[in-house]
């Protein structure tokens, strides 16, 4: 089997059913998809384990994060890609092929993303990122990043239908060789939620793979549409951010940690007092 598709799912059953009729509509190579529910308090996603009989679906007795979900679900993978794939995307079109016909042709190939874009058809530019340093960080905590045309946090300086390496990808939609992803570990489980996709990213960069960008393709991302900005999502995100930089900056580059740590705090203060 060529590719193995793996949906995290958790209470977002509509956005669920839209991504798997794109799925069943476009992706013509040899696949599986095995989606995993993260115990949803919302029961009503079991309305489509009849709706779409062909795809295997997995009931987790406990919400243990994204990341763990995914490992569990990929134990029963049996393609030699694996796509990781966001509940909340759709499809836009048969490249299925034409992807995986470009990772084969790639020596040393790490992981995958393509073009996202929101539903008003806004370009998402967290489609294309830098590995977190304190320089790129600061301009993304705290200034108008998004609008410069410069390699920052967000890469800018590479056009949004380009193809080419680029360092990290986001997890919403992250193609990888099963082979790959289980000779590096997979996804750091230490991560509950966030931060999970930049750290798989930066493993394989630090182990000689490259990464891509492929603008040739894109998805509909329906992002925020699940998420509910919230203390415990606040907690959760600026923890992650907090877990990467404990894990790859404190002992190697302690004056960069030192940085990062003190804008992740004071960003995370401000985050919340927005939310009283």
């Amino acid at each position: 089997m060529k590719l193995s598709i793996i949906i995290v799912n958790y209470n977002v059953t509509q956005l669920l059913n839209n991504c798997l009729l794109s799925i069943q509509k476009y992706v013509e190579v040899d696949h599986e998809v095995i989606i995993i529910d993260n115990a949803s308090p919302d029961s009503s996603w079991k309305n489509l384990i009849t709706k779409f009989p062909e795809f295997h679906f997995i009931a987790s007795p406990a919400n243990e994060g994204f990341a763990k979900a995914n490992n569990k679900a990929i134990t029963t993978a049996k393609g030699e890609y694996l796509l990781l794939l966001n509940p909340d995307t759709e499809l836009e079109g048969d490249y299925m092929k034409d992807i995986l016909d470009f990772t084969d042709a790639k020596e040393s190939f790490g992981c995958l993303g393509v073009r996202m874009h929101d539903a008003k058809g806004n370009f998402l530019p967290e489609s294309k990122r830098s590995v977190p340093d304190m320089f790129n960080s600061f301009e993304k905590l705290f200034t108008n990043f998004k609008k410069n045309n410069s390699k920052s946090y967000y890469r800018n300086d590479i056009g949004e239908y380009e193809t080419t390496s680029i360092d990290v990808v986001t997890g919403a939609f992250l193609l990888i060789k099963k082979e790959v992803y289980e000779k590096t570990g997979g996804l750091d489980e230490t991560y509950f939620m966030y931060g999970e996709d930049i750290d798989i990213c930066y493993t394989l960069l630090k182990k000689g793979y490259k990464n891509y960008y492929y603008g040739k393709a894109s998805i509909l991302h329906h992002k925020g549409e699940s998420t509910i900005k919230d203390e415990v999502y606040l907690e959760r995100f600026y923890g992650a951010m907090q877990v990467f930089i404990n894990k790859y900056y404190r002992d190697a580059k302690p004056v960069q940690y030192s940085f990062l740590k003190a804008g992740l705090n004071l960003r995370h203060k401000i985050e919340k007092i927005k939310l009283k």
